[in-house]
This record gives C-alpha cells, structure tokens and sequence, in this order.
C-alpha cells in the first residue's frame, strides 16, 4: 500500500512538472510570436530588445523610456508593442501550432538549428513538421533553375548517389526543378531531406509537390519562420534563401541563369562565410550562365562531382586512407612549387590563407593543393588546414 502511494506520488509529481515546462515553453513561444508580429519589428530589432529586456515577455513589460534609449527602437516600435490585438492573434497561432503537431523553436533554444545561431538575421522562431535530426550531420543545400536540364538531371543523379555514403542532410525549398529533384533523390537513397517554405505549414507550394512533401516527413521534413495563411509572396522566397544557406555548411549551385533565386542564395551563404560550389556549363547554355559565372568571379568553388566537395571541405570516410609515398624527386610546376615552398616556409596554414598569400583564386589554390596531394609533398588536415610533407 506504501509503495502504491510513492509511485501515485511520483507520478503525480512528473506529470506536474511535464505541464510546468509545457507551459513554460508554450508562454515563451507565445510572446515570440507576439513580438515577431510588431509593426516595424524585424529579426534583428526583435534579437535586440529580447537581448536587451531579457526575453520576449519581459520586452512587453519594460517602460517605454527605457526602450526609447535603445539605438534603432524608435517611437512607432513602442507603440506597436502597446496594440492588444497582438496577444490575441499571438493565441490564435499558438493553438494552430498545438493543434498540429508543429515544433516551434526560439533561437534561444538549445535545438535550434546550431548554424543558424551564428547568422544575424536567423529567424527568432523556426517552425518545423517531420522527423528532423540535424545532430552531428553533414547538411549541403542544393539549389538552382526551375527549368531544370537533362545535364542537370544527369549531375544530380550521380552527385547524390556518390554522396550517400556521407549520409547527409539534403536542404532545399521543394520549388520546380532543381530544388524538387534534389528532394526526391535524397529520398530515392534514403536521405533525410527537408525543404524550407516561403509561407506558412498549413499549406504547400506549389500543390503539385504535396505529395513529396508529405513523405518528406518520414526522415526530414519541412522549416519555416512563417506563420500560417502565409501567402507565398515574392518577398518571402528571398527569406526564405537565408534559411536554406544558413541551415548548410555548403551550398551548390546546379544550374542557374544570369539571374535567379538560387544566386541570391549563394551571395547569402557567401556573406554567412559558408562554401559555395557551382556546376560549370557550356558558355552558350542559358543555365549555365548563373554558374560559370559565379566560378569566374570566385563566389564559388568548381564542382564536378562528390569529390571536388569533398577536397574542399575536408569530408572523409572511415575507411583508412592509402598510405602516399613521397618521392624523392618530384616534378612541381611554377604554381605548385609556389605553394610548396609557401608551406615548408609557414607551416600549417588554412586554404584561405594559402590563396591570399599565394595570391591565386581558391579554386586554382585547391586544384594545386590536390596535386601536391596526389605527388605526396602536401597532406591536408581537418578544418582546410595543409602541411608540407
């Protein structure tokens, strides 16, 4: 009998304290949402005055003198956070959160996306549907022209079947073309796989696409920072890119025209000092324009296939390298012996150093880095990181 009321005790106790934290969370979440929804309040404002105040709920709490003396928060920031309707609609996306089984994460959460935290304008609040694992997972976006090509087709079919023995995470924004190939292939090979929305997740765009959406949820799912009966306006698409170059330790660009969503994508993962890589193309191919010409300007690494990804990240199995010999009489060209004497000369040094004070573009710096690689007078370490042999 005894014992029978230590366990009603105990579980009592646990289940108190269940609906304690879940109310917590849920009043964390809720005034998230009412901040984010403040007119004239955007991601880095908000960041800002939960960094000032403590947290969402206390930003609604502090006088209005106090935030006044806050650099950027003027006085219709103030009065939008005295509108009463806020908390209201706030309560409305809450029980449409509950209801369906949705995740929402703050930035402030240790889940949250752990690349996203070091992007300044990473949303304060990311939603997500699925099953979703990002820990200590390699994660690559995949992005390009909607109007894909069978070149396009080709390289992604076989990127992705050589990358599977990474097992990595494959980020898109399940668009036409490259986006919903890259989709569908990852889960052709059993990939978790996730798209990023640019509207809410009460709804999929386009709707042709629901059905892969749906069994995306099985091993991956879907992100979003926006609420539901979110149109997908123009604007949000652009939002959504950050998401999709934030999320990732690199992004590849397939194909591309001159102009396009998926360069903007690339400038963002370039401005986030992430890796960009693009697929090279013929000069007269309309989607290869995009591409090539983010090789020549050095916005991107050439890519050709998991190897090149994997040179220049530093990818490796675990299967045990061949042993390379050096030999003893090596013939160098100018620019590897360049480099070659830069390394016995400085010691370990990153890529990037290597290319600044070599004065080469990065790719060329990695082309030769390989070859000095492959002829046993230069080893690379973790983190882009070579050393002369």
């Amino acid at each position: 009998m005894r014992i029978a009321i230590c366990l009603i005790f105990l579980l009592t106790n646990l289940l108190y304290i269940e609906f304690h934290c879940f109310n917590m969370k849920n009043t964390q979440i809720l005034y998230h949402l009412a901040l984010q929804s403040v007119d004239g309040i955007g991601v880095i404002s908000a960041k800002k005055l939960i960094s000032h105040c403590g947290s969402a709920q206390a930003v609604f709490q502090e006088k209005a003198n106090k935030l006044n003396k806050i650099t950027g928060i003027g006085s219709r920031i103030i009065k939008g956070l005295k509108n009463t309707k806020l908390m209201h609609n706030a309560e409305a996306e809450l029980d449409f959160i509950n209801k369906n089984n949705i995740k929402a994460t703050s930035f402030l959460d240790e889940d949250y996306p752990e690349r996203l935290k070091h992007c300044i304008d990473g949303p304060i609040l990311l939603f997500q549907k699925g099953n979703i694992n990002l820990k200590e997972k390699r994660i690559i976006s995949i992005v390009g022209t909607r109007k894909i090509t069978n070149y396009g087709k080709s390289f992604l079919k076989e990127f992705i079947k050589d990358i599977k023995k990474y097992d990595p995470i494959i980020i898109s924004g399940l668009a036409y073309g490259i986006d919903i190939y890259a989709h569908q292939l990852a889960m052709e090979n059993n990939l978790q796989t996730i798209a990023v929305l640019a509207h809410g997740l009460d709804n999929v765009y386009p709707k042709i696409h629901k059905k892969e959406a749906t069994k995306m949820l099985e091993n991956g799912g879907l992100f979003s920072e926006f609420w539901s009966d979110t149109n997908p306006d123009r604007e949000n698409f652009v939002k959504r890119n950050r998401i999709v170059a934030g999320l990732s330790e690199a992004t590849i660009v397939v194909e591309s025209a001159e102009k396009g969503g998926s360069l903007i994508t690339a400038d963002i993962a370039n401005s986030y000092n992430r890796d960009v890589f693009a697929v090279p193309g013929r000069v007269t191919d309309i989607y290869s324009k995009g591409c090539n010409q983010l090789i020549k300007s050095n916005k991107a690494a050439m890519i050709t296939s998991v190897k090149d990804l994997e040179y220049i990240l530093n990818w490796k199995t675990e299967e045990k390298p061949k042993a390379i010999q050096k030999q003893l009489f090596v013939d160098l060209d100018e620019q590897e012996q360049n480099i070659y004497d830069y390394l016995i000369k400085s010691g370990k040094q990153n890529l990037d150093a290597i290319a600044l004070d070599c004065k080469y573009p990065i790719y060329k710096t990695a082309t030769v880095l390989l070859n000095l690689e492959l002829k046993g007078v230069a080893k690379p370490l973790p983190g882009k990181i070579f050393e002369a042999v």
